[in-house]
């Protein structure tokens, strides 16, 4: 289906998994992007300290979890004789949003084979770091925590063919990551970015407040 000629290009939401050995495995680009996306923020605060001038204080960046649903269809793609969609339906779309909750199978074998030879401590395997890119002016880097697949049609093989996915993703801040890592960087420049837009916010609030209230501020 075509769409209306003068309606703006949107850009498109993804999750991208920094997985130098597998990078085109880690990238899902959403196919739609979510009507709504729900944000909590919680303060890290610490008031067992309990001295009143301590109330105010914090241990860190907020606590910020994301919720948001997105949808995967190969109906465009049937339609258009896509032929990774005719054998296998939405299912790669689907397996690149699970691994991020996988281990490397790769490094579970290693893992084996290092405490079959007597190896007593192992290193834990790590999923590769997330960035949720909503938008050039929001990249966060987050950790997947929940997923719920709904799958709603499929093949005569039963290969999924349309998806409903709910993503529960937990924002990884300087203090997870290190300030000098590329996630903490990263949460640290979307902070510098917020501080600007609540500077431009505030501005713009006391120019309204002025003009309405005929009040001149500053002078």
């Amino acid at each position: 289906m075509s769409s209306f000629p003068g309606s703006p290009r949107l850009t498109r939401g993804a999750l991208v998994g920094l997985d130098p050995v597998n990078p085109l495995a880690s990238v899902i680009v959403f196919q739609y992007n979510p009507d709504s996306v729900s944000r909590r923020v919680s303060a890290s605060t610490d008031y067992s300290w309990g001295a009143p001038a301590d109330q105010l204080r914090l241990k860190g960046p907020p606590q910020e979890t994301i919720d948001l649903e997105v949808e995967v269809d190969a109906v465009d793609q049937l339609e258009a004789g896509d032929p990774t969609a005719q054998r296998l339906g939405v299912a790669p779309a689907l397996a690149s949003l699970e691994l991020l909750l996988y281990p490397k199978s790769a490094l579970v074998i290693a893992n084996a084979a290092l405490l079959v030879a007597g190896v007593i401590e192992v290193v834990g395997p790590e999923v590769p770091l997330a960035l949720l890119v909503w938008g050039p002016n929001r990249v966060l880097p987050v950790r997947l925590t929940d997923l719920s697949i709904t799958e709603e049609a499929f093949d005569p093989a039963l290969n999924p063919i349309r998806a409903k996915v709910s993503l529960s993703l937990r924002v990884l801040t300087y203090d997870d990551l290190g300030l000098l890592s590329v996630g903490g960087a990263l949460y640290l420049s979307q902070q510098i970015a917020k501080e600007a837009m609540a500077t431009v916010s505030g501005l713009n609030a006391l120019g309204s407040f002025s003009a309405a209230s005929n009040v001149r501020i500053g002078g």
